[in-house]
């Protein structure tokens, strides 16, 4: 078990929605992953004022936001900052796996979630980030 801490961003214009991933994943994704911090942004300004700000291993974004959603607030990082870390979008929609990944998902968990895949998805993206 690592002693090591990491900090996620959770956006969404929902605070349920940002309540249920942090639920879900709760402190840890699991017992081989670092202990986690998270910070909440409700809106694209949030995000990136956050960025900015503070140092971040993942970013998890609901797509389905509705004045800005994850996808344009994913591509509006890549573009004007550097060291975008890996990004799992939450989706409506399987359907939509494919345009996340034209905007730089890492991984796409769908809703409703899921609180086991998203753990398990998180987890694998931060083993991921390690090697």
């Amino acid at each position: 078990m690592s002693d090591e801490t990491v900090r996620i961003l959770v956006f969404s214009d929902d605070k349920d929605k940002r309540a249920a991933v942090i639920n879900g994943i709760g402190l840890r994704a699991s017992k081989d992953t670092p202990r986690i911090e998270w910070v909440e942004a409700a809106t694209g300004f949030g995000v990136r004022d956050a960025f900015d700000q503070q140092d971040f291993a993942l970013l998890v974004l609901d797509a389905e936001s509705k004045k800005e959603g994850g996808m344009s607030v994913a591509q509006d990082l890549q573009e004007t900052r550097d060291g975008v870390p890996p990004i799992i979008f939450l989706t409506a929609r399987p359907q939509d796996e494919w345009l996340a990944t034209w905007a730089g998902a890492t991984a796409t968990v769908s809703d409703p979630i899921d609180p086991i895949i998203l753990q398990e998805t998180v987890a694998e993206v931060l083993r991921g980030a390690a090697r």
